[in-house]
């Protein structure tokens, strides 16, 4: 069983709505537009806003909807299901294994295994973009306030689930970090 659930969870994972929605809508390859990555944000720079929020709610719904399914049937596999989830948006094998940066399919697995994680990392994101402007870094810090409101609020036993989380989201923004520090990173709008 174990082994279907993780087929399916990297299947789902890999679904690249990013890429889907601007091949269908706009005829155009997300990967040649802005940072070429499929992810929600670079889906805002195509200037389709629609497309650009329906690519972060699709990106977070696949992880809620098969987390949701394994925490209430498959309890035992629910880690390592959000691992594989994850890896399967960062590494799609229909894209020859370029996806996106793995944040919204990030947020779902939080909705599924404790919300209140969730919104503090929703909290933290939009502080942090409210002040900066920059989606990535905002990304990053939210992700580092995950394992340590786990480890210092909740006293959760699992913060090092959210700590090797945390850690796949700063490799998959290691560009990201390489441009912010030489302040050549673009900023975002969301509106």
């Amino acid at each position: 069983m174990l082994y279907l659930i993780l087929l399916i969870s990297y299947f789902i994972g890999s679904i690249p709505f990013g890429f889907l929605l601007t091949k269908i809508f706009l005829k155009k390859d997300i990967r040649e537009i802005g940072s070429g990555n499929i992810g929600a944000t670079n889906a805002l720079r195509t200037g389709n806003k629609l497309i650009g929020y329906s690519t972060l709610v699709l990106d977070i719904g696949k992880a809620v909807t098969l987390l949701i399914i394994i925490k209430f049937n498959f309890s035992e596999y629910l880690f390592i299901s959000s691992i594989v989830v994850f890896l399967g948006h960062v590494f799609p094998i229909w894209l020859k294994f370029k996806g996106g940066k793995g944040v919204a399919t990030y947020v779902g697995i939080l909705f599924c295994i404790n919300i209140y994680l969730a919104v503090i990392f929703i909290i933290v994101w939009f502080v942090v973009f409210i002040i900066s402007k920059y989606s990535s870094l905002a990304s990053m810090i939210a992700s580092l306030f995950v394992p340590l409101s786990s480890y210092f609020l909740f006293n959760d036993i699992n913060y090092y689930f959210y700590i090797i989380l945390f850690s796949l989201i700063l490799i998959t923004h290691r560009e990201n970090i390489k441009r912010l520090k030489n302040n050549t990173e673009s900023k975002t709008k969301i509106y």
